[in-house]
């Protein structure tokens, strides 16, 4: 079984140590057993690794990419860092269903009783967020009809052939 330093694993990963580090905070790599200078990674760091590139090249966002990899096993993670195995995009929660309530907040003193806080007045949507290239992002509603789908995976399949093209110097 191989094992790696920090900066090794990096390099046979294509990506720079500080965002080995930041993809172990996110959830996207497990956290190796902490050794101080000592520390060392495994294969399954390195799968884990090849297969969120893969997944950021066919511009998936990284809470989507955390949630399809958890509970892969080495050989699936290969598999998808290899592109031979390609997850299912979740999709967007059911629009008609409605939240649920939050729960009432406690007020503490009586300034707060007598000033309470106003609500923005801008609503946030929900969606998905996909970087198409460096300084380019589309933005999905989780509110989109199947046909604005339709027109997205359209998108990101010519944004993926243009990035094959240029990637073969045509």
């Amino acid at each position: 079984m191989a094992v790696y330093k920090l900066e090794d694993l990096a390099r046979r990963a294509g990506v720079s140590p500080r965002t080995v580090r930041y993809y172990v905070q996110r959830g996207l790599v497990p956290a190796p057993a902490f050794r101080g200078p000592d520390t060392a990674y495994g294969e399954e760091h390195l799968a884990a690794l090849l297969a969120v590139k893969r997944l950021q090249e066919d511009f998936w966002p990284l809470d989507a990419i955390a949630g399809v990899l958890a509970g892969r096993s080495i050989d699936e993670l290969h598999r998808i860092g290899e592109g031979t195995l390609q997850p299912r995009r979740p999709s967007a929660p059911n629009a008609s269903e409605p939240e649920p309530a939050p729960a009432p907040k406690k007020r503490g003193s009586t300034r707060e009783r007598e000033a309470p806080r106003e609500e923005p007045a801008i609503a946030r949507s929900k969606g998905e967020r996909v970087e198409l290239a460096p300084g380019l992002e589309l933005w999905i509603d989780e509110t989109a009809r199947d046909a604005t789908k339709g027109l997205v995976d359209e998108i990101l399949r010519l944004a993926r052939e243009q990035r094959t093209k240029k990637e073969s110097g045509r």
